[in-house]
């Protein structure tokens, strides 16, 4: 636990990295072999990760975040995107554990045409909203994983979303959340955390109230 705790604290958003530093397939598959078993609502994991660690995509990258310096030198920008529609591949998700016994037919049957209507019942926006959510939380378990693997990452939402999806060929079920840069920060010009709220500022107990 207190190994954990250090990978927490120490993680940082690196705003300049090392230029010139490879990450391998092999390093990033290690790091989303991991990944995987983040937390997803229904087990749909709607969760896609693009990584870009070319130099021309990269570039592409850099115009479409404003022209931020970090992109340029990370080993990878990594986008994170949300599928707005993973609630329409239920049935594959839990094929498996029918094949394996664990679901009966009529359990496996109810499990899907609910989790379907759950979502189609609450509309676009919503299953939007879900994307994010449930993207977000895969992205920060990625940053964490990084970290303990001895890389650093930095989460990003400025950029030009429209300019991110028609480089990469993003098709319309997929919501772009967020981007990753990932690379060995430079830590010579790094400034201390920073502020944090106290808890009390942030934590309400009971019900809600202002501070």
């Amino acid at each position: 636990m207190g190994e954990f705790l250090d990978v927490y604290k120490n993680r940082r958003s690196a705003t300049k990295f090392v230029p010139d530093i490879q990450i391998t397939e092999k390093e990033l598959d290690e790091i989303f072999n991991l990944v995987k078993l983040a937390p997803s609502a229904f087990n749909l994991q709607h969760v896609h990760y693009v990584v870009v660690n070319d130099t021309e995509g990269k570039q592409k990258m850099y115009e479409a975040s404003g022209k931020q310096y970090k992109v340029l030198t990370s080993s990878a920008v990594i986008v994170v995107l949300g599928n707005t529609q993973a609630h329409q591949h239920t049935a594959e998700i839990y094929e498996g554990m029918f094949n394996l016994g664990i679901l009966s037919k009529q359990e496996y049957d109810q499990t899907v045409s609910s989790t379907i209507q759950f979502y189609q019942d609450r509309g676009e926006i919503f299953q939007k909203e879900e994307a994010i959510r449930n993207a977000s939380l895969s992205a920060m378990a990625l940053m964490l994983i990084a970290k303990e693997k001895g890389w650093d990452t930095c989460p990003m939402i400025g950029f030009d979303p429209v300019q991110v999806v028609n480089e990469l060929d993003i098709p319309d079920t997929h919501v772009p959340v967020m981007m990753i840069t990932i690379g060995k920060e430079d830590t010579s010009s790094q400034r201390p955390r920073g502020y944090r709220k106290p808890v009390a500022e942030f934590v309400s107990y009971h019900q809600f109230q202002s501070n």
